[in-house]
């Protein structure tokens, strides 16, 4: 028997059949490309996070970190006027999601959630041993409250604002979900920083209630890897019980809380981005695409013309936007919202690929 056919008989037979998620593609270092594929801020972080980088120094690297994050959790905190004792901090966002399934989850229960969302949900399920159950989004991508609620899920994940489409999902229906729902409710608001309203009141109304938030999006900090969750201390306790004991290090802890006391800079970058998004969606609409309403900082579009071969054109022009070979987005393509010059650089190459 080769090595190879070893390990594979070695590995979960649960996951033999798991692909695994995709990320992004990720030029290196110094590419030419203009990157609009995986919604990356297009303007720098706040000018304290730079400062408290500079002010790192060799003992921030000798010793190991404050597991808890005690100092990024009560700046938190302090932002959404929580306890830090409801806050847990995370690599990212992505990873509170998979301590959600560790804490949560056994093999053979069901993971629900509306569909198109993000495809890191239903790649949770199939490592856990889960089911999954994809409820599927009306064409105006309101939620679908009744079928989330008659699926029955343990756990029923919600990316609001929603993923990909960048559409708003109404603070009454997630209460609506709130309220009845038979298990746990995330609430994922990855792109939260852009939108007009948070459901934070569901956390306090409701221990079944998880809100996680990451700062990739609005802090212009996805190269950082932090994230977090709020929740009613029973959620917080079970999920530090699944916790890696020292999984965010001591340079994310400081330049994250940086960043979240610099509210003034992330209210301007935002407002930034909103402006460009209005431009941006108005000169897709004449190429002909189909452009559906966006809360954030990237755009769900029809193109006129095939939209793998599109992204394609793009790819070999430098240009990256997101395509989804996935069910119901074939025909779409997810665009961040850039600059406004790479916001015209990109709408200059589109007018001559499409026409």
């Amino acid at each position: 028997m080769s090595s190879s056919s070893l390990i594979s008989q070695l590995v979960r037979s649960h996951l033999r059949s798991v692909s695994g998620y995709r990320p992004g593609s990720q030029p290196p270092p110094g590419s030419p490309v203009l990157k609009l594929n995986t919604n990356e801020n297009p303007y720098p972080p706040s000018p304290r996070v730079l400062e408290a980088l500079h002010h790192l120094d060799a003992e921030h690297l000798r010793r190991y970190p404050d597991a808890s994050a005690q100092i990024f959790r009560e700046a938190a905190g302090h932002l959404h006027q929580v306890d830090p004792d409801w806050v847990i901090v995370g690599n990212g966002s992505d990873h509170l999601l998979s301590l959600i399934m560790a804490a949560f989850v056994d093999a053979g229960d069901r993971l629900v959630y509306p569909w198109p969302t993000y495809a890191l949900y239903p790649t949770l399920a199939d490592l856990q041993g889960a089911q999954k159950q994809a409820v599927p989004f009306p064409k105006t991508f309101d939620l679908p409250v009744q079928a989330l609620l008659q699926a029955r899920g343990k756990v029923t994940l919600v990316a609001a604002p929603a993923s990909p489409s960048g559409t708003a999902i109404a603070l009454a229906d997630l209460e609506q979900l709130a309220q009845r729902v038979s298990g746990l409710l995330v609430i994922d608001e990855a792109y939260g920083d852009f939108a007009p309203s948070s459901a934070l009141a569901l956390v306090r109304a409701s221990e079944r209630v998880v809100l996680l938030r990451t700062l990739s999006k609005g802090y212009s900090l996805a190269g950082l890897r932090l994230g977090y969750a709020i929740a009613q201390p029973p959620v917080i306790q079970a999920l530090n019980q699944v916790k890696d004991s020292y999984s965010l290090d001591a340079i994310a802890t400081l330049l994250g809380t940086a960043a979240i006391q610099d509210q003034d800079h992330l209210g301007r970058n935002v407002e930034k981005v909103r402006r460009s998004r209005q431009w941006l969606a108005q000169q897709l609409q004449r190429l002909g695409c189909q452009v559906w309403p966006s809360v954030t900082n990237f755009l769900l579009v029809r193109p006129p013309v095939d939209a793998e071969q599109l992204m394609l054109d793009l790819k070999a022009r430098d240009i990256y936007v997101r395509y989804f070979a996935l069910p119901d987005l074939e025909d779409k393509l997810r665009i961040t919202v850039g600059t406004d010059a790479q916001n015209a650089l990109l709408c200059g190459v589109l007018a001559d690929l499409i026409s």
